[in-house]
């Protein structure tokens, strides 16, 4: 049951380091390889906040979605056009005489050829639009889109934050883990070299020399286990903090219950639904997609522009540009455009952008149901993991005395090599599941903060 649960908990680490992944070659910038680095939780998160290669993809979304803002205002403001144009005619336009006429007298059509070989025009326009619905909406949505992003920052962070503490606290367990069974090993071969000393003056068989012996050899190998788990454990954070493999790393802490009062849960736990950031982030969302609504319901509105023109140009058979006769042209007008029918196309756009926002609250309500109940689990696995931690407790310092009256009732021949051995294992186990106790309670924690959006003052 013991090993399961470590390799559980390695598992899990895992999971969460490759869920959330950091460039080591960043590593380089902050920390040379073979320095140590002494981490307590609190610089841990620093690290990560620092070098999360996900926060810094969501502050270029945040960055991107501000320079949309300034896109959607380009739209409300006049737009300005030069233009210049040269045109070679290989054959000039012409213009058609019809017959009997004072122009031409003749029975049968003719022709007149127009302009000049060589056509050259210079030109400046302005446009300005003075009511257009969708432009103003389009200003909306990326304000809203700019909202959501940052909202998408703040969940990332906060998702990054918890990732942190859980890979941490594992760290801490398994080195607990690790503690534990190098006592054990220790116990037993304690118990093995006494087995032998009483061996050797007959006060005991053989058979219980051979049981001391074997439990010590079965505790090696579990010493072994654990350090490994140890040190895939370690890989994960360091991973996690984007430092290399090779990176020596000391922790500065150790496994302690935090506890968080069961009267401050009861009242932040329905605070979840306006504090949490992800859901913020949703309800951003809605709200964008309420403004695409007005984006497509805008093309049944008319739109109004001004515009202007300023041209200068020329025709010509030479390349002479001293000689060219230069005429102006200037005008200004509005323009109105009302759409008639198109089909019952921006009928259906906003049907779909109906139904888009729809999804996005349905999606939004699932959300909520289903991050209360998580911070229910979460609430529930405190309180189940506080109960554990003041038995285990209690457990194990009663396994510490068992080991104690244990060794001294074999020593005297009052006990048995298995009574003694069978304390020992309880000893390990009870001290283990103890450990697990205050990490289940921890981890346990870190979700419901990340769920309520509780920081602790």
């Amino acid at each position: 049951m013991k090993n399961n649960y470590v390799l559980a908990l390695v598992c899990a680490l895992l999971i969460t380091a490759q869920g959330v992944q950091f460039g080591q070659e960043q590593a380089t910038r902050v920390v040379e390889t073979g320095q140590t680095v002494s981490l307590t939780l609190s610089v841990a998160i620093q690290r990560a906040l620092e070098y999360n290669k996900d926060i810094l993809i969501a502050k270029e979304d945040v960055k991107k979605s501000d320079a949309q803002i300034g896109e959607a205002y380009s739209n409300a403001f006049p737009h300005i056009t030069l233009e210049a144009t040269y045109t070679r005619y290989i054959e000039l336009p012409v213009l058609f005489l019809p017959p009997n006429t004072a122009f031409n007298p003749s029975s049968a059509t003719q022709t007149i050829k127009l302009g000049s070989d060589n056509s050259f025009s210079v030109g400046a326009s302005l446009s300005q639009v003075l009511f257009n619905a969708k432009v103003n909406n389009a200003i909306r949505i990326a304000e809203d889109y700019e909202a959501f992003n940052r909202q998408n920052l703040q969940a990332t962070t906060e998702d990054v934050i918890l990732a942190v503490k859980q890979t941490f606290y594992g760290v801490l367990l398994l080195r607990k883990v690790v503690e534990v069974n190098r006592e054990g090993l220790d116990l037993a071969s304690a118990n093995f070299e006494n087995v032998k000393l009483l061996f050797k003056e007959g006060l005991v068989s053989e058979f219980d020399l051979l049981r001391a012996e074997v439990q010590k050899a079965n505790q090696e190998p579990e010493v072994s286990k654990a350090e490994n788990n140890l040190e895939v454990a370690m890989n994960a954070l360091r991973n996690l903090l984007g430092y290399p493999l090779d990176q020596p790393i000391e922790i500065g802490e150790d496994l302690e219950l935090q506890e968080i009062p069961e009267m401050t849960l009861r009242n932040e736990s329905p605070f979840l639904l306006e504090k949490n950031s992800t859901l913020k982030g949703l309800r951003s969302l809605e709200r964008i997609y309420d403004r695409n609504i007005a984006i497509e319901e805008s093309d049944y509105y008319p739109t109004l522009a001004a515009f202007s023109q300023y041209q200068y140009q020329t025709q010509d058979n030479t390349f002479d540009f001293s000689k060219f006769n230069w005429a102006t042209n200037f005008l200004v007008g509005l323009q109105v455009s009302y759409p008639i029918f198109s089909g019952w196309s921006t009928k259906n756009r906003v049907q779909q952008a109906e139904i888009d926002k729809e999804k996005a609250t349905l999606t939004r309500l699932k959300a909520e149901d289903g991050l209360q109940i998580q911070a229910r689990d979460a609430e529930l696995k405190m309180l189940e993991a506080k109960k554990r931690i003041s038995a285990q407790t209690k457990t194990a310092e009663q396994a510490q005395r068992a080991v104690e009256i244990a060794t001294v009732r074999f020593k005297s021949g009052m006990g048995t090599q298995l009574e003694l051995i069978d304390a020992q294992v309880a000893l390990s186990r009870s001290r283990t599941l103890e450990a697990q106790s205050v990490y289940d309670y921890m981890a346990a924690r870190a979700q419901w903060e990340r769920l309520t959006g509780y920081t602790a003052q």
